[in-house]
């Protein structure tokens, strides 16, 4: 039984670089590569002009609440730690996590994102945060984003005001201005990353309280899986192993020529003193510190999962096996 051609659209990480340059493949499946915008990706995947994609975790939990047959692959090409994800106004007396209380926060594209949801658990775990304390406008960071994202369901708890920012206005420019307290964002604000006085992280000092936490918890929390709809998996027996190896083939290749350039001082690479970074990486992760699979991560899938019936936005609590096929629960 020959297999379909498949549309497959991800971002262009180093782990995923050789499925682009075609030194890794999926074992007998023909496809083409996308790799537009995230939201892109997300949306098309949502209509259907995407077979396999990138999709961000709350954004797969809300679809499956929804009734869609999306099931995920064990493959997790985006993680972020996100102590650093938090920026406040800085005329607002924010010092540190305490101060949040009450405030007028933005989150970017809908309530609830997925750095949003690592940045609430870890605040509420570790600072006693609560979210309902405050008022959450949700907007476009750079550009206006009037109705928050389209493609996706917008839960929130009924006692958490939500609320959206004016269409002509994004969340950056709010942040600046002091029109909002805070923000909870998955990339740095422009006006910040131009030198803005008016924006600072909640965290400067984010790194060292990262690497503790990680010390503490283990979790290098992931953003995003790989998700396909289960028709597709059940009309071609086989499909969803071959297609998490090619992934995993592909983010091996590259955790193994950053080993490789150890010898080398890591001079494939712009970055000053990524020899350094390095090896003081290698020092706090496993062997493996980018693991797909189910075992690896079922720590921190359990997190988010808790994570995200804690902060009202799954209907009901889900096991980390369930949301994977079948036929990889054991990887």
């Amino acid at each position: 039984m020959s297999l379909p051609h498949l549309d497959i659209a991800v971002t262009r990480y180093d782990n995923t670089r050789g499925l682009f340059d075609g030194s890794v493949s999926f074992d007998g499946i023909d496809v083409t590569l996308h790799s537009p915008a995230i939201p892109e990706i997300f949306a098309g995947l949502a209509s259907g002009r995407f077979d396999v994609a990138e999709f961000g975790l709350t954004h797969y939990l809300r679809a499956r609440d929804a009734g869609t047959d999306l099931v995920a692959l064990p493959v997790f090409p985006a993680r972020v730690f996100r102590h650093s994800c938090v920026f406040v106004n800085t005329s607002k007396g924010i010092d540190g996590p305490e101060d949040l209380t009450g405030r007028t926060i933005g989150e970017f594209g809908m309530y609830g994102q997925d750095s949003g949801i690592w940045a609430k658990g870890m605040l509420s775990e570790d600072h006693g945060f609560a979210p309902a304390t405050n008022r959450w406008i949700v907007g476009g960071l750079e550009t206006p984003l009037p109705a928050g994202f389209e493609f996706t369901t917008h839960p929130h708890p009924d006692n958490v005001e939500v609320g959206f920012a004016p269409p002509d206005r994004t969340l950056a420019d709010m942040l600046d201005r002091g029109e909002i307290d805070a923000l909870f964002a998955s990339n740095a604000p422009t006006p910040y990353l131009a030198g803005s006085p008016n924006i600072a992280p909640l965290f400067p000092d984010h790194e060292a309280r990262e690497r503790d936490w990680y010390r503490r918890t283990g979790i290098f929390p992931m953003m995003h899986t790989v998700v396909l709809r289960r028709e597709l998996l059940e009309a071609n027996p086989g499909l969803a192993q071959r297609l998490y190896q090619g992934f995993r083939t592909a983010k091996d290749d590259a955790a193994q020529s950053y080993r490789d350039m150890r010898r080398l001082f890591q001079v494939t690479t712009m970055v000053p003193w990524m020899y350094q970074l390095f090896e003081e990486n290698r020092a706090l992760f496993d062997e493996d510190w980018f693991p797909y699979g189910v075992d690896a991560n079922r720590t921190a899938l359990k997190t988010f999962l808790r994570y995200s019936c804690e902060q009202g936005l799954s209907s009901a609590p889900r096991t980390v096996d369930e949301l994977f096929a079948e036929e990889l629960r054991q990887t």
